[in-house]
């Protein structure tokens, strides 16, 4: 048998793992990996009581029901089929891998089969340098030259659309190295005269069939992959100039700010740290913005210990808490716009604990008041930024942070984020209702609801809302 490279080597023990048929390289490793669920295991009681409370009183409403004959006299029985057809609230994930999974028909079929079976928002990709490398061409039509990650935006509208998913687009100014195309760098006059162009295009094109568009893009991060992209990435009126631009191209759509966990969850300063401040800043300057991102990668190395430490900051749920709600007090909507939680190999035990930070996560952002959307960054492990497919010693795809394994079959992770949106916090119901009336509570949505009465049988769909009590006449 020939020698395998490194490469070589890892690609095939992860498929080999994935399979059942290896324990990783990573297992080897001595960690406490439970380490990283302390401050959940050591808060568990209170933050239960805060999150089942939360969910309550900021995720379901009442309805009564009231069912009539056609004489208008409520009936004696009815019997009552409610069920749950869409969540108000959106959870998704990036949609970079749609046919791009191109040395494999089945895996590429099975991508968009688990991303339709667990989601109702798509982040899809306008990073400026791959969709317009060469000036004046951009790659807006499905039939567009590919580049990796980045599937051209009417493919994914198309596909988004035909499978009742909510699209929004990632971004519209982002000034890093592998988002800013070269020729568009220069004078900062210069750049927004060229960025004023992008935005009106996109929105010409997009604005009626994309409801979201994220402004900008972490522009707190002062590293080399910042620092010298562009000129205006330098100046004072990033994030004015790019919101008033916005606003003027987008005037019906929702425009979300967004940054980096580093400064979010560990950087907490309450109103005075430095997220807060830029947004109300840009606010207090006259500019809108309708939702506050947070990204939520833990993207911490392999250094266990180093691992260990920072989940004491970013798994602490009094952290998380006491993060959503100084932001809260913007008055504005926030969004988890980027998830990764890695499970470090394909070891089950690793596997088990990405799962279990994952619920704990979303139980703690999907039960507060000012949340509105969770997106989950990659589906799948080895196809994740800064690496090639299916590398696992490069870029993000060390982190094996994705949904389903390369092979695409689902972790634990993926199931749970099922379990929750699809059962735990979904409502369906069937009963037989004696006088006519009826009540129930479920969560925020979309509901077909088929009543029979005297052998005739209705059906028709209804939205329970944020208004706590609502009422609805259904005449059979």
């Amino acid at each position: 048998m020939p020698r395998l490279n490194r490469r070589e080597f890892i690609n095939l023990s992860a498929m080999m793992a994935g399979a059942g048929m290896l324990r990783p390289l990573w297992a080897a490793m001595k960690y406490d990996r439970n380490g990283v669920l302390d401050l959940f295991h050591l808060y568990a009681s209170e933050t239960e009581a805060r999150v089942k409370a939360g969910i309550e009183a900021n995720r379901k409403g009442t309805l009564t029901i009231l069912f009539k004959d056609g004489n208008g006299k409520p009936c004696e029985t009815t019997h009552v089929k409610i069920r749950q057809k869409k969540h108000d609230f959106k959870y998704g994930a990036n949609l970079f891998m749609l046919d791009e999974i191109i040395d494999s028909a089945e895996k590429n079929e099975m991508y968009k089969e688990r991303f339709a079976a667990a989601f109702n928002l798509a982040t899809l990709p306008f990073y400026w340098k791959d969709l317009e490398p060469e000036e004046g061409k951009p790659r807006y039509a499905k039939d567009s030259p590919r580049v990796y990650r980045r599937p051209a935006p009417d493919l994914c509208l198309e596909w988004c659309e035909a499978h009742g998913i909510e699209p929004k687009a990632h971004c519209l100014n982002y000034p890093a190295k592998f988002a800013y195309p070269d020729w568009a760098k220069g004078d900062p006059t210069r750049e927004k005269m060229l960025l004023e162009k992008r935005f009106r295009e996109l929105a010409e094109r997009y604005s009626r069939r994309i409801p979201m568009w994220e402004v900008t893009n972490e522009t707190l991060i002062w590293n080399r992959d910042r620092i010298g992209v562009n000129g205006f990435f330098d100046q004072e009126d990033l994030v004015e100039w790019s919101f008033k631009t916005a606003e003027k191209c987008f005037p019906a759509n929702r425009l979300i700010i967004n940054e980096a966990q580093g400064h979010v969850w560990q950087a907490l300063n309450g109103s005075r740290s430095q997220y807060y401040m830029q947004i109300e800043n840009a606010i207090l300057k006259g500019c809108r913005i309708d939702g506050v991102g947070f990204q939520a990668h833990s993207f911490w190395g392999s250094d266990m210990k180093n691992v260990v430490k920072n989940a004491k900051v970013q798994y602490d749920p009094q952290v998380l808490f006491a993060t959503l709600d100084t932001y809260a007090k913007l008055g504005k909507p926030l969004q988890i716009t980027e998830v990764t939680i890695p499970a470090y190999s394909v070891d089950p035990g690793d596997e088990a604990v990405q799962a279990e930070i994952l619920r704990e996560m979303y139980r703690i952002w999907f039960s507060h008041p000012a949340m509105e959307a969770i997106i989950y960054w990659n589906v799948p492990d080895g196809y994740a930024h800064a690496a090639e497919p299916g590398d696992f010693s490069k870029g993000e795809n060390i982190y094996y942070g994705g949904l389903c394994r390369f092979d695409m079959s689902p972790k634990p992770a993926y199931e749970v984020i099922r379990e929750l949106f699809g059962r735990e916090w979904r409502t369906d119901l069937e009963r037989d209702v004696s006088g006519g009336r009826m009540a129930f509570r479920g969560f925020h949505g979309t509901y077909e609801i088929e009543a029979t009465s005297n052998g005739k049988t209705v059906t028709r769909d209804f939205h329970l809302g944020a208004i706590n009590f609502a009422n609805v006449e259904v005449t059979i």
